[in-house]
């Protein structure tokens, strides 16, 4: 008498193996979640090895879970968002969409994390750019300490000129050559930002002092006639007192 077959299925013959299997929604074949009753949390999740760098820290995480859990998990520890994050396992980059343990991740696995090449040149622009805007801050905060100085020196020649007293031509001369100096030390910083903003404002304040001695050197270059002078006197307080409004 002949005896009936029936050909196993891809399921019955994957449990053969002594492993529990089971098919997913679409047909995908994975191993089975412990579902029994009385199991713990703890034996519900492996631990992870993580090597990052010097650093070796342990994360816990359920064996059935992806690569883009673990890397979740991960992130406080580590200090890299999920999309600074490749994790290296047995040599290879895995995916977010993959599973540990159909990779092979057991518990006390050790997977490699590495920061993204592109995230971490990112980071460098970030702090260059960060550090030139302090250095470009420095260097207007220097320029303008001595610019500082040198405009109490023009108001030290405006008052002198204001009391009919005829002051040295070189006077006027060597203090706008000094504000030059700042002008081109000025413009030799490369700044972006607030700093370029700080910038921009030294140098209207220096081509201000400037076009003040020029006009003292006018008014110096006529000592004999009172009447152009007491005018040339009223004209500079005038545009002074509109200038500091």
């Amino acid at each position: 008498m002949r005896r009936s077959y029936t050909k196993p299925s891809p399921l019955e013959k994957a449990n053969r193996g002594g492993v529990d299997w089971e098919i997913r929604p679409g047909g995908m074949l994975v191993q089975k979640r412990s579902g029994h009753c009385g199991v713990g949390p703890a034996a519900q999740t492996i631990k992870v090895l993580v090597s990052q760098g010097s650093y070796l820290y342990e994360v816990n995480v359920a064996p059935q879970a992806t690569f883009g859990e673990l890397k979740r998990i991960v992130a406080k520890p580590s200090g890299l968002e999920m999309c600074e994050q490749r994790i290296l396992f047995q040599g290879k980059e895995r995916e977010n969409n993959e599973f540990l343990h159909i990779v092979g991740v057991k518990d006390a696995s050790k997977v490699v994390l590495m920061e993204d090449p592109a995230s971490r040149e990112r980071k460098m622009e970030n702090i260059r750019r960060d550090h030139g805007m302090t250095q470009a801050s420095e260097a207007v905060a220097r320029v303008r300490a001595e610019v500082d100085k040198l405009s109490e020196k023009v108001s030290i020649l405006e008052s002198s000129m204001r009391g009919d007293k005829r002051i040295p031509e070189k006077e006027i001369t060597v203090l706008s050559e000094l504000l030059m100096v700042q002008l081109l030390k000025l413009d030799s910083i490369e700044a972006d930002g607030e700093a370029k903003a700080q910038r921009r404002i030294e140098v209207r304040r220096v081509q201000n002092h400037v076009e003040r001695l020029d006009m003292l050197k006018a008014i110096n270059a006529n000592p004999f006639n009172k009447t152009d002078r007491s005018m040339n006197r009223f004209d500079l307080a005038t545009k002074w007192e509109a200038f500091g409004s």
